[in-house]
């Protein structure tokens, strides 16, 4: 079985860059040829690169890191998409890359999104790994019958014979004053679509990570990077100085190759009283609510939105026998509505209270009204208190 027609194009578009790298003298990449092994077969990824040398990062810096190390280690790595070339991207995650690995392997496309996806699954059903970038998540609509109809579904079609290894980077969420079209949260339009993997992080070092695993996966991975904490944790208040990831634990990040695990969730802060699940800038928001409100509350970091790290948050809740869910999406329809169904399924004999959701509200993300669309501690906290209301028996 061959992949569909319209990968054509991609295919010659990947015969190019071999012949270009042979070119440049880099020899021809073997298709499906597989990364290196770690030094320690034996030891997680995880556990080994927290010995190593370390660097204060960025989110930004700790992407540019991930790909840095990928594109070293693993030639059918290939990067591209709007003014990731020479210009860096629009919040410069790809800097520099193109000047180190050439512009067979980090290049410029056309304002398509769906051109850029439709040319990555052609990549990768040829044996590539395209790391690509749709400069805001607000813009992926374009391509979503490649997104959906074509890599979602190359395993399945092809009876495993092809495979869409592939990462589409998305910056994603409010407050940056971004307005309607540069604020949205679509990760609940991905979750539905079965063979796609959604992944979130909220600090550099899962955010690298989380990359690096991502693109070492043979499935296509939605990778959605929370802009408003690229260069610091958000607790919600923006009325107060900005905190860099220079003075946050998360921002140091190992220098050379690890991984985190997909669809393993973190617990940011444990706590007795009550689960707080929330991913990307939430998670901050919902620390913050916790020391506001002295309520003693487990944090779940989803990190992997879907596949799903369920047994952690079923542990969790069956512990506190109280659950607040927390996202920036709107709400109906909303993922949140996914992980409240799950935990009611999982706990319901363990609930000492009704679960309790806080959201962004079904409108547009409005430009005006930033602050009271954006689900901040004050909202968050309100919920907690809600939660607590039940008697523990």
């Amino acid at each position: 079985m061959s992949p569909s027609h319209g990968s054509q194009p991609a295919l010659l578009a990947a015969e190019a860059i071999r012949a270009a790298r042979e070119r440049d003298g880099g020899g021809a990449a073997t298709p499906r040829a597989g990364v290196a092994a770690q030094a320690d077969p034996a030891a997680p990824a995880e556990a080994t690169a927290r010995s190593g040398p370390t660097s204060r990062m960025t989110m930004v810096q700790a992407l540019r890191s991930a790909m840095d190390v990928m594109l070293g280690r693993d030639d059918n790595v290939v990067v591209f998409g709007q003014d990731v070339g020479d210009f860096g991207g629009v919040f410069r995650a790809t800097e520099g890359l193109q000047a180190k690995y050439g512009r067979s392997r980090v290049f410029d496309a056309p304002i398509s999104e769906g051109g850029i996806v439709g040319a990555a699954v052609g990549m990768s059903a040829y044996g590539l790994r395209p790391v690509v970038e749709i400069q805001f998540a607000d813009y992926f609509y374009p391509a979503s019958d490649q997104i959906v109809s074509e890599a979602a579904r190359l395993r399945y079609r092809s009876v495993n014979e092809f495979t869409a290894q592939m990462v589409i980077r998305m910056p994603c969420g409010g407050g940056i004053y971004g307005g309607q079209t540069h604020s949205q949260s679509p990760e609940a339009l991905f979750t539905h679509v079965c063979g796609l993997r959604t992944v979130m992080p909220s600090n550099p070092y899962d955010a690298k990570g989380l990359l690096i695993a991502s693109i070492e996966n043979d499935d296509p991975v939605i990778f959605l990077e929370p802009k408003r904490l690229y260069n610091g944790p958000f607790d919600g208040h923006h009325e107060n100085p900005v905190v860099p990831w220079s003075r946050h634990p998360l921002g140091e990040v190992p220098d050379g190759y690890y991984t985190v695990p997909l669809e393993s969730a973190s617990i940011l802060r444990p706590g007795s009283e009550l689960t707080v699940i929330a991913y990307g800038t939430m998670v901050f928001v919902a620390e913050a609510a916790a020391k506001e409100t002295g309520i003693d509350a487990e944090i779940i970091d989803l990190r992997s939105l879907w596949p799903l790290d369920l047994d952690t948050l079923v542990t969790s809740v069956k512990k506190t026998g109280r659950c607040v869910v927390v996202h920036e999406a709107t709400r109906t329809c909303g993922f949140g509505a996914e992980l409240l169904s799950l935990i009611q399924e999982n706990c319901f004999y363990h609930l000492e209270a009704p679960i309790e959701r806080v959201t962004g509200w079904d409108t547009p993300y409005p430009h005006a009204q930033e602050w009271a669309y954006f689900p901040g501690p004050e909202r968050v906290g309100a919920a907690f208190r809600r939660a607590m209301k039940g008697t523990r028996s």
